[in-house]
């Protein structure tokens, strides 16, 4: 998935709705690459190592790959790594920064107002530890696609839409966190990961044997191991991934072809049509105008 991000405009219907979200984003930093990196976030936002920062809402991050570390005013440095979780309070100074040997890809999602102030000073109450180690979670990272997607697309509502979104994530992360049911059988958690993976990986292709190299696994026990829990082989379940995707594009979003084959990992519009008719026994046009009609 390409880096992307936005902050939200907040109005009085946003503050009147109680909970709001001002920013989301996705953002890759490569080994030995700068961070944060030059861009144009707002001055709140930038921040230094040496200086760290002070924000003025509740921010959600999400490492899904690499490691890094994590300070603030209430927290000793500490050492965090893919599948980690970490909260940001108001008005507490805090800095963290990727590993330079591995970079890393972070999610994240700022908000604020009446009800998640509610819920993070009586749920999320500790932000002396606001770290939370919920594993590559397949579902929790579907959520947060959805998020990026939501306000992508900037269809009209999307703002209450995306705070709904935002309470659904934070309601699993206190799932996650509560009721620790995750598999201990170590090549069951190396499929989970594997899946995490691919469905991270739908914006561009992906070398599904290299990736299990590094998992790491033998490929032949790899791919027995994930049809015992998928009930279909490695490829088949990143197709379905793909076309699922597509599917969901176009249906919620007014994205063009061209755009949702972008976003949809496919290497041409003209490749995505052939093989989506192949598939759902419709082009992508005519799935769109059939959902509309049963809408």
């Amino acid at each position: 998935m390409k880096s992307y991000y936005k902050y939200l405009p907040i109005t009085n219907t946003e503050r009147e709705w109680g909970f709001y979200v001002n920013t989301v984003g996705y953002s890759i930093t490569n080994p030995r690459e700068a961070y944060p990196p030059a861009n144009d976030h707002p001055s709140p936002h930038q921040f230094t190592w040496n200086k760290g920062r002070i924000l003025d809402g509740y921010y959600l991050v999400f490492i899904s790959k690499g490691s890094g570390t994590f300070e603030s005013a209430l927290t000793a440095p500490k050492t965090i790594s893919e599948g980690t979780c970490f909260l940001l309070y108001p008005n507490v100074w805090h800095r963290y920064k990727p590993d330079l040997n591995t970079g890393w890809e972070e999610y994240w999602v700022g908000f604020n107002g009446l009800y998640p102030t509610h819920i993070m000073k009586n749920i999320f109450k500790n932000p002396e530890n606001p770290f939370f180690e919920i594993g590559l979670n397949e579902p929790f990272l579907v959520i947060f696609q959805r998020l990026l997607d939501t306000v992508r697309n900037g269809l009209p509502g999307y703002h209450q839409v995306v705070s709904g979104i935002t309470l659904e994530m934070l309601a699993m992360l206190y799932n996650i966190s509560t009721h620790k049911h995750q598999s201990q059988n170590k090549d069951l958690q190396l499929i989970h990961k594997a899946k995490f993976l691919l469905r991270e990986s739908l914006e561009q292709s992906i070398d599904i044997p290299k990736m299990v190299r590094e998992l790491p696994m033998g490929y032949s026990k790899f791919r027995k191991l994930f049809k015992e829990e998928t009930g279909i082989s490695p490829h088949q379940y990143y197709l379905n991934l793909r076309i699922n995707r597509a599917k969901l594009l176009l249906q919620t979003t007014e994205l063009n072809i061209n755009e949702i084959a972008y976003h949809s990992g496919f290497e041409s519009e003209y490749y995505f049509s052939k093989f989506f008719k192949k598939k759902v026994s419709l082009s992508p046009t005519e799935f769109r105008l059939q959902k509309k009609q049963i809408k």
